[in-house]
């Protein structure tokens, strides 16, 4: 019996780790809409094939990322390099990686969004691309450029 206990936890730890898949946008229009519903600021990653895997590796894929992003951002994946995404689309990113002023991929933008009489309007909240030291300290840096201390 005490033989099984570690195995069953194994299991389930294993299942709870699955069960922290990130849900990724892919579409602006969802993505905008979803984060005025929740009043969360939207995460976007500028990336494309090819790029190094640090940051998706290192941060994106622990369980500290699953349920910090949870509560506070809107997960959003621009893939500049995605075949199947229509011409519209891929002219929408690579003028989105423009106006964010993103050079290095990948590279993640935080933005908050407004849309009246079919026009968006994106405030930009910062960017930060990867940096050696784990998730710890990534999400360290994101919360700063979220929600930064006020200077008197």
């Amino acid at each position: 019996m005490i033989k099984k206990l570690p195995i069953l936890l194994f299991f389930l730890g294993s299942f709870f780790m699955q069960s922290q898949t990130l849900a990724w946008r892919t579409s602006m229009t969802d993505a905008i809409a979803i984060s005025n519903e929740e009043k969360k600021p939207m995460l976007i990653l500028f990336t494309a094939s090819g790029v190094p895997d640090n940051l998706q590796n290192e941060v994106f894929k622990t369980p500290d990322f699953a349920v910090w992003s949870r509560d506070n951002v809107i997960l959003v994946k621009l893939d500049l390099s995605d075949a199947s995404a229509s011409d519209g689309d891929k002219e929408q990113n690579l003028r989105l990686k423009s106006a964010f002023g993103v050079e290095d991929l990948p590279e993640v933008c935080y933005a908050l969004a407004s849309t009246k009489k079919n026009k968006t309007t994106f405030s930009s909240l910062g960017k930060l691309a990867y940096k050696p030291g784990g998730a710890k300290a990534w999400i360290a840096e994101a919360n700063a450029i979220l929600h930064p201390v006020e200077t008197e």
